[in-house]
């Protein structure tokens, strides 16, 4: 594999910078719902944690995370700043290492809304997705298989091993 000059940035390029930049940018956009709103302190990336605990009651971490198909760590983060929020508190768990994790009535109040958003964001997002020719959706879904295949780990440590640098 040919390096690249040694004053070359390597993160002047990105094949995924741009999905990420889009996905905030529509974050950004349902925050600004919010705002619009005058409800302060809702996150968009808290509010699937927040349905889930008013479907299902009191979780803690560990299930909260397995549900929503996160780590630990990270959701151990995201319920301290619902927290912070309002919007979660949390209390002694079935073992001394455990917390569980319950709605505020602030939250409780909030959580139509909260759906409602979701489910508005969603018929968005499938209206998007009628308007391009090869929908997100499926490429996710391509995406999966062709990792079932080969694990992007397996193909990172592929390239490594053609390039000096790594060695």
């Amino acid at each position: 594999m040919t390096r690249e000059p040694d004053d070359a940035d390597p993160t002047e390029e990105s094949l995924w910078r741009p999905l990420r930049r889009l996905q905030a940018e529509m974050d950004d956009d349902i925050a600004r719902l919010y705002t619009e709103a005058h409800v302060e302190g809702l996150r968009p990336s808290f509010v699937l944690e927040l349905i889930r605990l008013h479907r299902r009651g009191p979780m803690t971490i560990s299930e909260l995370a397995e549900s929503v198909q996160r780590t630990h760590s990270a959701e151990s983060q995201k319920v301290a700043a619902m927290r912070e929020a309002g919007l979660v508190r949390t209390e002694p768990g079935p073992d001394a290492r455990s917390k569980r994790i319950t709605l505020t009535e602030r939250a409780v109040a909030l959580v139509d809304r909260m759906a409602a958003e979701w489910r508005a964001t969603e018929a968005a997002l499938a209206e998007l997705e009628a308007e391009i020719p090869y929908p997100l959706s499926r490429v996710v879904t391509d995406i999966e298989a062709a990792l079932r295949r080969r694990s992007f780990h397996d193909r990172i440590r592929a390239k490594l091993a053609e390039d000096d640098s790594w060695r």
